[in-house]
């Protein structure tokens, strides 16, 4: 679609009168992911072209004009981020939601248990602030950053359930994804390491790393404290009464 200036125009004014036609407060791209300087390129022309149409119907309409926003890769570990065109996001997004998440995960590390979506990284580079951090420095400003907050974990099994911490032998039981309620639901012992920012639950050999309370409040404190426009969750179905939410609204306040 966004390769060509025909089919660009096509999407964009559907989109916009998708949005008029059911009362939407604006638009969110969720392009996974660009992956060469060509995409870059068509990224570009397709976010400008957007933000014009976007201004020319609300002059034409009277109406407010709808907003604009788009969700984007957290981390070279999930997709380079070398090919998003950050100027032309930062100049014709409203905000950016930054998926600061999936960045260990047991399709790619089977055998040791990770932090699925660290805040920090001590042993590493890959983290939810070095996400941020690259994406302030390659021109969005902090305004214009939200902070993404998974409400799902992952689990490994462990080799052996007497060592349970961070980084504990393990292998893949290949259930992908687990949703937050799910993963209370079972019941396991909840640790929270601080160097990270995560959580993690045990039961027997069952290993799940997640987010609970503790990391959600840590990291929207984060947000907070560096200015960011807010944060963002996936998704609020997997809550469990929702209370990650409301952890994580108390500590915005």
């Amino acid at each position: 679609m966004a390769s060509s200036a025909t089919t660009r125009k096509s999407f964009i004014d559907s989109s916009i009168k998708l949005a008029r036609d059911n009362n939407f407060h604006g638009l969110d791209l969720d392009w996974e992911y660009p992956s060469n300087n060509t995409d870059k390129t068509n990224f570009g022309s397709l976010i400008k072209e957007w933000r014009s149409a976007i201004a020319a119907e609300s002059s034409s309409s009277g109406k407010s004009a709808l907003l604009l926003s788009a969700a984007v890769a957290g981390s070279d570990q999930i997709s380079p981020l070398e090919f998003y065109p950050f100027q032309d996001i930062a100049n014709n997004f409203d905000w950016v939601n930054v998926m600061t998440y999936d960045l260990f995960i047991p399709d790619g590390y089977p055998n040791k248990t990770q932090p699925p979506a660290p805040l920090r990284n001590p042993s590493g580079i890959f983290s939810g602030e070095e996400g941020i951090s690259k994406w302030n420095r390659s021109g969005v400003p902090p305004k214009k950053l939200a902070l993404g907050l998974p409400y799902y974990g992952y689990k490994w099994t462990l080799k052996n359930p007497n060592n349970g911490g961070l980084f504990a032998d393990a292998t893949n039981p290949g259930v992908g994804a687990v949703k937050y309620k799910d993963i209370v639901a079972v019941g396991g012992t909840v640790s929270y390491n601080s160097s990270y920012v995560t959580n993690y639950a045990q039961k027997g050999s069952d290993w799940y790393g997640y987010d609970d309370t503790q990391s959600i409040s840590a990291k929207v404190a984060y947000a907070k404290q560096n200015g960011l426009l807010g944060y963002f969750a996936w998704n609020v179905e997997q809550d469990s009464n929702w209370i990650l939410s409301k952890t994580a609204s108390q500590t915005w306040g």
